[in-house]
């Protein structure tokens, strides 16, 4: 079996199972994407506090769901290996609803975050998220982020240095 889970084949489908999971269940939210595209004993580990489960899931869907509008996913890198496969995506929507406890603001909020998945049998089993939850919040509130970006590139030299 591990040499299934380490076939170039498998591990590509796996991304592409990854890619109708973050499409099809995250921005567009089908529900049947679910049940076609997540195990029924499903381990969510940082959706917030929510069943296991489809209908976990589905629950945690429709709640994020009535608290943002158009959202938009980009995935910038996916790396598979073995039955896991992490992406460093940027996300973005706006706030039209009660979202993480407040009230919609109209703020249209991105930010970058890490997703593990881990597949079995062409289904998600598992999820990991993590985030910058002050951004989030900071941007949510229309509030200026402190610090600025992350060390993402180098400062360009000041002109006659």
């Amino acid at each position: 079996m591990q040499r299934a889970l380490t076939n170039p084949e498998t591990l590509e489908r796996n991304k592409e199972i990854v890619e109708q999971i973050v499409d099809r269940i995250f921005v567009h939210q089908e529900d049947a994407a679910i049940d076609e595209l997540v195990s029924e004993d499903f381990t969510p580990h940082t959706f917030g506090p929510m069943p296991r489960g489809r209908e976990g899931l589905r629950e945690g869907m429709k709640r994020a769901g009535a608290g943002v509008s158009d959202p938009e996913f980009t995935i910038h890198d996916m790396i598979a290996e073995g039955d896991r496969v992490a992406a460093r995506m940027t996300t973005s929507a706006t706030h039209s609803g009660t979202f993480m406890g407040i009230a919609p603001t109209g703020n249209r909020y991105s930010i970058d975050e890490i997703h593990i998945f881990r597949l079995r049998d062409g289904q998600m089993i598992e999820h990991w998220h993590a985030f910058d939850t002050a951004s989030l919040m900071s941007q949510l509130k229309g509030e200026p982020q402190r610090g600025g970006p992350g060390p993402t590139a180098p400062k360009a030299p000041a002109a006659g240095a």
